[in-house]
Order: C-alpha cells, then structure tokens, then sequence
C-alpha cells in the first residue's frame, strides 16, 4: 500500500521531526511505501495557512498522486475545528481511496469496524473543545494584564527591525509610494 504522511505542529517552537520517526516506523510496519511526506509549520487556524494540507487535497483530487493511507500523528493534527469539519476532511480523502489513519488513535484504521466514526466525532469534539479553552485561558490572562496595567506589545518608541519577507500588500504597493 503506498502512504502519504502529514505532519503538524502549531507554532514555530515546535518541530514536525517529533512525529516522523513513529509515522514511519508505523508505516513500516506494516509494509506500507511511503511516497510523500507533507510538512506543516504553522497554526492551522491562521487564514492561509495548512497550504501543504491544500497541496495534499489537490493531489489526490487532481490524480497526480493515488495514496491508499494518509498516516497521521493524530486526528487534531488535520483539524480542531470541530466534528463537521473534520469528518469532512477525512470524507474528502476517503472519496478517493485515501484512508486516514492515525498513529496515535488505533480506531482510525478502517478495518476499526462501525464506531470508528463515533470515535472519530468524540475526538474531533474533544480537540475542539481544548482548543476554545485554551483560547478561553488565554484570553482572560491578557484582560487581567491589562486590568493590573500591564502593557502589551512592543515598548513604545522601540522598533521592529527585524527583516520581512515582502508579501501582499508591501509587494504590490512598495514601490508606488
């Protein structure tokens, strides 16, 4: 069977080299061929981002690449967005012969039998919940800085001079100013 693999992390602290090892000690385990390996480096709820999950979607829609397993870290790794959207997404790749499983959950297998989909919803509500109370947590720790008067963000009168890559805006406009 050949395999894609897709790696996450959420900020740029992390590394997607945590989880190779076991994705591809899974796949090799069972014989699997692993012909992509698909890196993501970023939050995936920033607008934008998860451009590798796209490319991985067009390739399997476009035909370009014909997977039989999508081998993942865990079900969170594709999506915290909530039970819909990730049933959905695993929909998308189940449609075209691409079965996800993740290395952490032995219930993704498709051979998991009838409450695979069950799990699957609980862990994609369980993700999401997290998700929100981490944001939840958060939050209310920068509304008590701000009620103690601490300010956020940069010091006043300091500049960024760190170098950017130009992109959007400063592209197109830059050079009319």
């Amino acid at each position: 069977m050949k395999a894609a693999l897709y790696l996450r992390v959420s900020t740029t602290e992390q590394n997607v080299d945590n989880q190779l090892p076991a994705l591809e000690a899974y796949a090799e385990s069972r014989g699997w061929q692993i012909v992509e390996t698909y890196r993501e480096n970023e939050s995936a709820w920033r607008a934008g981002h998860q451009r590798e999950l796209a490319r991985l979607l067009a390739d399997i829609r476009g035909g370009k690449r014909k997977y039989d397993v999508l081998l993942i870290w865990a079900l969170d790794r594709l999506s915290r967005q909530g039970i819909g959207p990730l049933l959905q997404l695993i929909n998308s790749f189940e449609v075209y012969g691409c079965h996800v499983v993740s290395v952490n959950e032995s219930w993704t297998h498709p051979d998991a039998g009838p409450m695979r989909e069950m799990f699957i919803a609980m862990s994609a509500w369980a993700a999401k919940f997290e998700s929100d109370r981490r944001s939840e947590r958060t939050k209310a720790g920068l509304a008590r800085a701000i009620a103690n008067g601490k300010k956020l963000g940069r010091p006043a009168g300091k500049k960024d001079k760190g170098k950017r890559k130009r992109t959007g805006y400063l592209l197109r406009y830059a050079n009319k100013r």
